[in-house]
């Protein structure tokens, strides 16, 4: 059975049975307890949770998901993946364990003809319910198995919606493992669909186990999700996920570019696996939107990158192997998931600008290993240091197993014992800034969830006017509800009516005034969502004391709101703009949208040049001289879709969205503030451009008054400098070139001068060296000169020495500060004398360090009132290694 016949059989099976088919969600979350989407029940945990009320209380899903917990199995067992299909049923208070088991039993033996005696059933051990039903529905009790938290209670692995689980595992006989059942090998009784029976709140805990049940959710819910990979390698008697035709034109792919068959066993056949499946999901993951990054989840992405690209190397695939894998993921899975078709261009130069990047970095590493392997072994080491492989791998993401590999085949061992440790000590910093910003946000989620339970969904006005009579309907103060507020406290509203926009698509919030009929006034600094629909107004009482139920009137600051839709709309028409300049890859990745100023990110993988920047600019402020008319209006999304509405990565949008068209050439999905004709947007202008990134650029812009502000104060710097040059303005320019060439030239003159007279007193001070012991010796205080200058004469006084052992040893004041040189003749130095060890105590005298190994060191502290001193310690210690044989 095909895997599109699979999809197809699973949604008309639900659907046929009252199930609302409902779209799968974007990878990137609208959840901030989550990186990426990691189960069906994601989109729908306000259902279960009772934020939100459902539109329907059935729905079913083929939902996108991403997890990376198990990233080391890929490849080596034959059902795991980082990316998978999640088929999935829902019932929100409808139907609860009788139907759900009904359900699966009758698709799996029916629908899809598994036959009964393969497939066997574990529950919660606490679950006689689910037991019995099973038994009722005709399995046998020896094909029951109850389990315990940790297999069989799930959650999303952080606190939220929980509760027992049942399992339907498949048998696959006797070649993939031992007897049993999914208790004794979960690789030969391959899981398959796990029935979630909702209905506990977890709490904060370990993901797998041991984690506290805190609570009951509103109503009883179930939560299904059948692995589509996991089913199609049954049904298709593939041997495992990279086998089914979900992977394996990839994986053929792979094939062609290592030339050589995929192998039956070894380690071979993992690093095979592992190109294909990570290929996969690095196409998914950049489709949503997930660019590559440092940390969260575009650091998740890169590693699956860079895993795949190091198993590409292990085959002796030399060349690029991402393009060609990506691109062999979308001819194959486009048809069914079109984001990937869509995003095919920004998914090629994504891998490709990452595949070049990493293959600089294992160049590099490369050459900083064989350095760290040459200083081990010179300290006559077995092993290399712990520390180092971590830096390799931490600074310069060099992978500790090519570490491991590479020092092996020198000889030696790496110190992984020291490695673990530093790595796992730099997981606990990050999981603890990490829990504490999710404890936080968890606090208020609870106090928001709270008012929610109770309230209705804020009435926006704003779109239609900047002020409203308004009821204060909950007050949060340090995260917790609370009936009043006391003057100069600050707190967290909620009104029944807001003309407050709430920050959204980018555009920050909106900020004014609350003042209340009993003469109470606070000050709005900020609005955003609590949870969907739900506004959350940051405020401070400014007078009188604030209570639940308080009328009177809010009111929007004007000329803020008028900036920031001069600002989103110069947003959507900059947007067109670079698509049409760039291409359709140069997408929008995020933007802030702030009073006439805006910033704008966008995939794409080089820097602009001057003339793209001017072609930018120009173009803008072109379309905006047309005033085109700013029209907003409301489609369902399969509507906005076809009229060529663009969707921004990682927003959210529901079945009905917004519209926003500019004239004839910008049409966006956006709940945002806008001008009424393109002029108002005023004058724009562009900053500058950067990266923030791999293939992520970042340009800032102003608008309106902002524009007119800096044109001014560009205009009045011009003008100064004109008067400075004694010159017009409009000959500046050619006025202050000839100025720097002039002063460059002098420079010039002034540097050889210097040099001529560092090297003259260089020479003075060689004709002033006292034969001491076997050899020559200079110590002097020298005035008037920079560190480098001292180093410069040193050694160049030393070279003047040309018969014998000689040392040099100067000192000088600098900034307050002391310095010290100490350069030693070959001879001295072949015979293992450091330079260093000349000005050890010396250092000590003036407050400071000595550095520097072989010939040339150099000293600094910060008392030179005992340069004196110093020298004079140098200069016994000189003397003392002159005088030796």
């Amino acid at each position: 059975m095909h895997s599109t016949q699979i999809r197809q059989t699973f949604t008309d099976f639900f659907t046929s049975r009252g199930h609302h088919q409902v779209p799968s969600s974007s990878l990137i979350p609208d959840d901030p307890t989550l990186l990426l989407a990691n189960a069906g029940m994601n989109q729908f945990k306000p259902y279960l949770l009772g934020e939100i009320t459902p539109p329907f209380l059935r729905a079913t899903s083929i939902q996108k998901c991403a997890r990376t917990s198990d990233i080391d199995n890929v490849g080596r067992t034959n059902r795991h993946a980082t990316f998978f299909g999640m088929m999935g049923n829902f019932s929100f208070g409808d139907y609860f364990k009788e139907d759900a088991i009904a359900f699966a039993w009758e698709l799996m033996t029916r629908g899809y003809g598994l036959e009964e005696d393969r497939l066997w059933i574990t529950v919660f051990e606490d679950d006689d319910e689910a037991e019995a039903i099973w038994r009722r529905i005709g399995v046998p009790a020896g094909r029951i198995q109850r389990l315990g938290m940790e297999d069989n209670y799930w959650s999303m692995g952080v606190p939220g919606p929980s509760g027992p689980s049942s399992e339907i595992s498949y048998d696959r006989g006797p070649a993939f493992g031992k007897e049993g059942g999914p208790a004794v090998d979960g690789e030969r009784y391959i899981e398959l669909w796990n029935l979630v029976f909702m209905q506990t709140l977890r709490g904060e805990g370990p993901a797998k186990k041991d984690y506290p049940i805190i609570g009951e959710l509103p109503g009883k819910s179930i939560d299904t999700g059948l692995g589509l990979d996991r089913l199609a390698a049954i049904l298709q008697g593939a041997e495992n996920v990279c086998t089914t035709d979900l992977l394996l034109p990839t994986l053929t792919t792979v094939q062609e570019l290592a030339d050589r068959e995929y192998p039956g066993d070894g380690e071979e056949k993992v690093s095979f696996q592992v190109v294909a499946e990570h290929a996969r999901s690095a196409a998914y993951l950049i489709a949503d939107g997930v660019l590559p990054a440092k940390d969260g989840r575009g650091y998740i992405l890169r590693r699956l990158m860079r895993r795949a690209i190091r198993h590409a190397r292990l085959l002796g695939i030399t060349g690029p192997v991402l393009p060609s894998a990506t691109a062999s993921v979308i001819n194959n899975l486009g048809d069914v998931w079109p984001e990937l078709t869509a995003q095919a261009a920004l998914i090629e130069q994504v891998v490709t600008a990452e595949e070049e990047s990493f293959t600089r970095t294992l160049a590099q590493g490369t050459r900083l290993l064989d350095a760290a392997i040459t200083r081990t072994r010179g300290n006559r080491s077995a092993s290399l240091p712990g520390e180092t492989a971590f830096e390799l791998a931490d600074t310069y993401g060099f992978p500790l197993e090519l570490t491991v590999e590479a020092a092996r085949d020198a000889g030696l061992t790496v110190d992984e014992d020291r490695f673990a440790t530093l790595l796992d000590e730099q997981k606990k910093r990050a999981k603890t800034g990490g829990k504490a910003k999710t404890a936080e946000a968890l606090k208020k989620m609870d106090a928001y969830r709270e008012l929610a339970a109770r309230l209705p969904r804020t009435d926006f006005v704003g779109y239609e006017r900047l002020s409203a009579e308004s009821t204060v309907t909950g007050l949060i103060v340090n995260g917790i509800v609370v009936p009043t507020a006391a003057e100069g406290t600050e707190v967290e509203l909620v009104l029944d009516r807001s003309p407050f926009y709430a920050e959204a698509g980018g555009q920050i919030g909106d900020t004014g005034t609350l003042t209340l009929h009993d003469g109470t006034r606070l000050e709005i600094t900020d609005t955003r969502y609590g949870l969907e629909g739900f506004r959350v107004h940051t405020a401070r009482v400014l007078e009188g004391e604030l209570h639940t139920g308080a009328v009177g009137e809010a009111r929007v600051d004007a000329e803020r709101r008028a900036g920031l839709m001069r600002s989103h709309s110069a947003t959507h028409i900059l947007h067109a703009v670079v698509m049409a300049t760039l291409g359709d890859h140069a997408r929008q990745q995020g933007s802030l949208v702030e009073p006439d100023r805006l910033r704008f990110d966008f995939a794409h993988f080089t820097a602009l040049t001057p003339d793209q920047l001017t072609a930018i600019e120009t173009a803008v402020n072109g379309h905006v001289l047309d005033d085109p008319r700013v029209r907003a209006w409301q489609a369902d999304r399969a509507e906005a879709e076809a009229a060529g509405a663009i969707a921004l990565f990682g927003e959210k949008y529901g079945d009905t969205v917004r519209i926003v068209d500019i004239g004839d050439f910008s049409r966006e999905l956006c709940g945002g503030t806008h001008v009424a004709h393109g002029s108002q947007v005023g004058a724009f202008r562009l900053l500058g451009e950067s990266s923030i990134g791999s293939s992520l650029r970042r340009v800032e812009a102003l608008t309106g008054h902002s524009t007119l502000r800096h044109q001014d104060t560009e205009r009045r710097l011009l003008k100064e400098l004109a008067n400075l040059l004694g010159t017009r303005p409009a000959d500046a320019p050619d006025a202050l070139r000839k100025r720097l060439d002039a002063l460059a030239a002098a420079q010039e003159k002034l540097s050889r001068l210097r040099t001529e007279e560092l090297r003259e007193r260089a020479g003075q001070l060689a004709d002033q060296a006292q034969p001491t012991g076997q050899g020559q010796l200079v110590v002097q205080h020298v005035t008037g000169i920079t560190p480098d200058e001292l180093r410069g004469v040193t050694t160049n006084t030393l070279a003047r020495l040309s018969h014998g052992p000689a040392v040099v040893i100067l000192g000088a004041e600098h900034d307050g500060k002391a310095l010290l040189t100490a350069a030693i003749s070959p001879e001295l130095h072949l015979h293992g004398t450091q330079a260093g060890q000349i000005l050890a105590q010396a250092a000590r005298a003036v407050g400071g360090g000595s550095g520097g190994r072989g010939p040339l060191a150099s000293a600094g502290g910060r008392h030179p009132e005992n340069l004196a001193q110093a020298l004079e310690l140098a200069s016994h210690e000189a003397t003392r290694l002159l005088g030796e044989d």
